[in-house]
């Protein structure tokens, strides 16, 4: 699905985060990238989601190189992810239903197929009681999953998640992980990135490892 081929990131105050990465991750796979802070996990993940652009080298999904496709193109590229991040982003102005729904309106789904949609997306990570609550009012677990609810619910076929568990206990962290292990075995192809090797070593899945902007 996704194929990263000598892919360089330079920044100017910072010089080269990432070095010839190169990556492959098939349709279905579930892959875990992990790497000390400071590794380039983020930048990698940013590159594939095309919110950065590499300095150098080619990222190609479904075959096909989008390394500089136009603004118009990455909308219907991002269309088929999900991105969840460790500081959840969501909005406390709005409650978790409208949280999870804003990303149907922004992408012009049909109104009337939202609800169901949001509250198949809160069923899945166990949050159904909790549509109409402020997201300042949940625990950050309950957060994280909000986060994982809005990435899911348009059904994306590529999941991307930066330390989703990185403010978590153990118990919490462990938690988060199966429901990414969840819906991969639906289908969802799967990059997360992780510090925690104790635990991700726990899921038998494929362990990438960042080492000073190059996979080891």
């Amino acid at each position: 699905m996704i194929r990263l081929q000598n892919i360089c990131k330079r920044y100017p105050e910072s010089g080269e985060v990432l070095s010839q990465v190169n990556l492959q991750l098939d349709d279905g796979e579930m892959c875990f990238l992990t790497g000390p802070s400071g590794s380039g996990k983020s930048t990698l993940l940013k590159i594939i989601a095309l919110i950065e652009q590499p300095t150098r080298g080619k990222l190609y999904f479904e075959q096909k190189n989008v390394t500089a496709i136009n603004k118009a193109r990455i909308s219907n590229f991002r269309k088929q992810m999900g991105l969840v991040f460790q500081d959840h982003r969501l909005l406390n102005d709005r409650n978790v239903f409208e949280n999870i729904a804003l990303p149907l309106r922004i992408n012009g789904f049909n109104p009337k197929d939202i609800p169901r949609r949001v509250r198949a997306a809160l069923d899945k990570v166990g949050l159904l009681n909790k549509e109409k609550a402020k997201p300042i009012s949940l625990s950050g677990g309950e957060q994280q999953r909000v986060g994982i609810a809005r990435a899911i619910v348009h059904r994306p076929r590529l999941l991307l998640a930066d330390e989703p568990t990185g403010n978590l206990d153990p118990a919490l962290s462990e938690d988060i992980m199966q429901l990414f292990v969840d819906f991969n075995q639906v289908g969802v192809t799967a990059l997360i990135a992780s510090h925690n090797v104790n635990l991700i070593q726990r899921f038998n899945k494929r362990i990438l490892t960042l080492d000073n902007g190059q996979l080891a």
